[in-house]
C-alpha cells in the first residue's frame, strides 16, 4: 500500500525534455518556463559571448566561449501545483550521444522548431530517439514574430519528415512583422500579440478577444481576419483531434505556436503540456515494470559531470529517481558493485548553482558525489531489492584519433583525465588489443568532441594533447568477449582493440571491409551498439 503523501508527491512531477537543432531557440524557451516558476528573475543572453550574463542552463566554459550547449543540464521548477523538472540537451549533433542519454530519463519531450527554417538534420536525428522511446512529443514552433514558412507547410513537413501526425493545439494569425497572435482552438479565443524591445524577464503584451469579437476584426484589419478565417476552417476539417491516448504512445504531437524571446505563448503550452502528459510511468527492469508509486526507491544513473565546480574537483553523478522516495542520508544498494553506500551530498542542480536535497520522489532527477564508483545505466535500489533497469546502449563513434601526450611527467593526470572524461560518456577510449595504456585512441560520435576533449584536459588536468586522426570510421563490438582476435582471418586492415571494460573491438576503413571479415570469418558477430 503506497503512503499517499509520496503518491501526491510523484503525481504532482513532470520530467520532460528539450530538444532541437542549434539556434531554434531551445535554451531561451528554457528560460522562459523557468521565469514562469519563478526560478529565476532575469532571463540571460545566450548569444553575448562578451556579455557575463549567460543562459542558466550553459555552465561549461567552452560553452560560453562558442555559446552552444555541449552538456544537459538539469533544471526544477514549480508552476501551478506541480513541480517540472526540465533535462535541457546539448543541441549540437556532435553531442547526440548525451541528449540519448538524456532521453532515457525523460518521460516526454518538447522539440522546438524555428518557423523559418522547419525540420533541421538535427531534429531528425533528435526526434528518431525519442520515436525509439515511444514517448510523446510536443511541438513548439517558434519565432513566429520572425518570417515564417507557410503554417500547413511546417505541419506537412513534421508529418513526412518525421513520420508523425500532428495536432495544432492554437494557430497564428500571421507571422513576422504581420504577426498577430495565436487562436487558442479548444476556447476560441485569440491572445494578441505585441513585441517587446529585449528578450529579458518582461512578456509581449497580451489582449484576450473571442474570434468573433469586432474589436479583434479591427485591431488586425480585414484582409488577415479573413485569411485566419479560412485556415481555422481548414485546420478544422482536415487535421487530426486531439487524441491523448496517441499523444501518450507518441503517435500524435500536440502543435503549439510562439515566440520565446517575447515570451508569448508559452504559458497556453505549459497549461495544455501539464494537462496532457502524465506523472512518472512505470519502468521497465530485468523483474519486470517497476511502479513508481508502489515500490521503493530506486533510480538510475544517466549522466556523470566531473570538474563542474571548479573549486572542489568534484564528479557529479546524476540519477533520475524511477520510484519512491529518496531521502538524503539513507543507505542504497549499488547494483554493479554489489555494495550498500550512503549517497554522500545529494543535491538539484540550476546549473551552476546547488542546493542540498533532503528528500526527492520519482520523476526528479539528483546528483550526488561519484568518488568514481558509478557508470552510465548503473541501478541504485534499496537494500533487499536486487533488480536492475534496462541499460542505456553506447553508441559506436565514427571519428578517431590516437592521443599524443606532450608532457610525459604528467602521465598519471593525463590518464586520470582521459579515463574521467570517458566515464561520463562524451568520449570512448580504447587500448591497442595486446598492449596496456601505451596507446590510447579516443573515439567520439562528432568532431566537436575532439576539441572539448583537449580544452578540458588543458584546463582541468593541465595536460597537453596532440590528437592524430587515424583512418578508421567504423567500430564494431565482438558480441561474443571470448573471441580469440589473433585467430581472425583476413584482418590485415582492421585495427584490434579493447575497451575500458576489456570488451574487444574492431576498426575498419570502410563497410567493405567489415563485409569481407563477416563472410570469411563464421559465426563471427559484430554489434554497433552496445548495452552498458
Amino acid at each position: 500500500m503506497a503512503d499517499k503523501n509520496i503518491e501526491n508527491e510523484i503525481k504532482k512531477r513532470r520530467t520532460f525534455a528539450i530538444i532541437s537543432h542549434p539556434d531554434a531557440g531551445k535554451t531561451t524557451l528554457t528560460e522562459k518556463f523557468l521565469l514562469f516558476g519563478g526560478a529565476i528573475n532575469t532571463a540571460g543572453s545566450v548569444k553575448g559571448k562578451a556579455n557575463s550574463k549567460y543562459a542558466v542552463s550553459d555552465w561549461m566554459d567552452i560553452e560560453k566561449e562558442r555559446g552552444i550547449s555541449v552538456t544537459s543540464s538539469v533544471l526544477q521548477f514549480n508552476y501551478e501545483g506541480y513541480c517540472i523538472n526540465i533535462l535541457d540537451t546539448p543541441g549540437h549533433q556532435d553531442f547526440s550521444e548525451d541528449t540519448y542519454r538524456t532521453l532515457m530519463a525523460a518521460d516526454s519531450a518538447v522539440m522546438v522548431i524555428d518557423a523559418s527554417k522547419g525540420v533541421e538534420a538535427q531534429t531528425i536525428k533528435l526526434f528518431k530517439v525519442c520515436v525509439m522511446r515511444h514517448i510523446p512529443i510536443f511541438t513548439f514552433i517558434n519565432k513566429m514574430d520572425r518570417d515564417a514558412r507557410d503554417t500547413f507547410e511546417l505541419l506537412d513537413e513534421i508529418e513526412n519528415v518525421l513520420g508523425i501526425r500532428t495536432c495544432p493545439m492554437n494557430w497564428p494569425i500571421g507571422s513576422g512583422k504581420e504577426f498577430k497572435g495565436v487562436y487558442d482552438r479548444e476556447t476560441k479565443m485569440v491572445d494578441t500579440f505585441e513585441a517587446i524591445s529585449t528578450g529579458g524577464a518582461k512578456k509581449a503584451a497580451e489582449t484576450q478577444y473571442h474570434i468573433e469579437d469586432q474589436e479583434l476584426k479591427d485591431l488586425i484589419g480585414p484582409y488577415l481576419y479573413d485569411q485566419f478565417k479560412e485556415e481555422i476552417e481548414l485546420v478544422d476539417g482536415a487535421t487530426d483531434e486531439v487524441d491523448l491516448e496517441k499523444v501518450q504512445k507518441g503517435e500524435l504531437s500536440p502543435v503549439f505556436f510562439g515566440s520565446a524571446l517575447n515570451t508569448f505563448g508559452i504559458d497556453m503550452f505549459l497549461n495544455y503540456f501539464l494537462k496532457m502528459t502524465t506523472p512518472p510511468l512505470g519502468r521497465m527492469s530485468d523483474q519486470g515494470v517497476i511502479d513508481p508509486v508502489t515500490e521503493p526507491f530506486s533510480a538510475f544513473v544517466f549522466k556523470i559531470q566531473a570538474n563542474m565546480n571548479k573549486a572542489h574537483r568534484d564528479r557529479i553523478a546524476f540519477m533520475r529517481i524511477c520510484s519512491g522516495k529518496f531521502e538524503a542520508g539513507m543507505e542504497v544498494y549499488h547494483a554493479a558493485s554489489k555494495r550498500k553506500l550512503k549517497l554522500s551530498q545529494p543535491q538539484q542542480l540550476m546549473a551552476q548553482d546547488r542546493k542540498i536535497v533532503e528528500e526527492a520522489y520519482a520523476g526528479d532527477v539528483i546528483g550526488v558525489f561519484d568518488p568514481g564508483l558509478f557508470s552510465i545505466g548503473d541501478t541504485l535500489t534499496v537494500p533487499g531489492k536486487k533488480f536492475q533497469y534496462e541499460g542505456i546502449p553506447t553508441f559506436a563513434p565514427e571519428h578517431f584519433c590516437r592521443v599524443v601526450q606532450m608532457n610525459t611527467m604528467k602521465r598519471k593526470q593525463f590518464v586520470q583525465g582521459v579515463t574521467q572524461i570517458a566515464q561520463e560518456g562524451a568520449i570512448q577510449i580504447f587500448q591497442e588489443f595486446t598492449a596496456g595504456l601505451s596507446e590510447i585512441i579516443v573515439g567520439v560520435v562528432g568532431v566537436l568532441q575532439f576539441d572539448v576533449l583537449k580544452y578540458r584536459l588543458e584546463n582541468e588536468y593541465g595536460c597537453e594533447i596532440r590528437l592524430e586522426p587515424i583512418p578508421y570510421n567504423y567500430i564494431r563490438w565482438v558480441k561474443d568477449p571470448s573471441t580469440d582476435l589473433t585467430k581472425l582471418k583476413r584482418v590485415s586492415d582492421v585495427k584490434k582493440v579493447k575497451d575500458m571494460k576489456g570488451n574487444p573491438l574492431l576498426l575498419f576503413a570502410n563497410e567493405w571491409v567489415i563485409n569481407q571479415v563477416l563472410e570469411h570469418n563464421e559465426g563471427l558477430e559484430l554489434l554497433e551498439f552496445r548495452k552498458n
